[in-house]
């Protein structure tokens, strides 16, 4: 009786692709232990779908930030920092944009879909956390060369700095979300400013 399954993955799957767009047709790279779980985990809930005709839909989630886990959260506790890593770039999505997204899927089942959630815009972590200055009207950290930076990252940070790419969000607007509500990480933040709490 089950009318859809959800399976929440990540663009991890797609590895380096030195800074290209990569969009669901793209074959997989998956590089480190994390995004090859994440690959094989995908590859059984399809076949759930492909062998025993299961509503699964897989989406591949960009970086995530919404109210409490975002650049914000990092300048106001005095731990962001703006690495310098020329060309690098990230894809971000709000939590209320894939919230908004899988309601739409559920809404519109389509078994066996694929699916990258993100915004429009890809850009550089110390860019946006510039942005967060900005707003905040404080003064950005200065900005420190990656290969100075990488020593003191953790396991897990240079596991999410090892791969750069872009992602193509086409088909998410095609058949979920036409418009989103923060298109990119200016509105996201914004918004998080904009409603703290006094």
């Amino acid at each position: 009786t089950l009318r859809w399954i959800g399976y929440l993955s990540a663009t991890s799957v797609y590895g380096d692709r030195g800074g290209e767009l990569v969009g669901e047709e793209d074959a997989l790279h998956p590089v480190s232990i994390r995004a090859i779980k994440r690959a094989r985990a995908e590859s059984l809930w399809l076949d759930l779908w492909r062998d025993h005709g299961a509503p699964v839909h897989v989406f591949r989630l960009a970086s995530i930030y919404g109210p409490g886990r975002s650049p914000v959260d990092q300048v106001r506790a005095g731990t962001a920092k703006r690495i310098d890593k020329p060309g690098h770039r990230f894809s971000r999505i709000h939590v209320d944009d894939i919230a908004a997204a899988l309601w739409a899927s559920m809404t519109r089942p389509e078994p066996g879909a694929i699916t990258n959630l993100c915004d429009d815009e890809a850009a550089a972590s110390a860019e946006v956390t510039a942005y967060v200055c900005a707003l905040l009207g404080i003064p950005p950290p200065p900005l420190i060369p990656f290969a100075d930076a990488v020593a003191a990252m953790s396991p897990m940070a240079r596991e999410f700095w090892s791969d750069n790419r872009r992602i193509s969000n086409r088909r998410m607007h095609e058949t979920l979300l036409p418009e989103l509500r923060y298109p990119t990480y200016r509105q996201g933040i914004a918004a998080i400013i904009d409603n703290e709490p006094e």
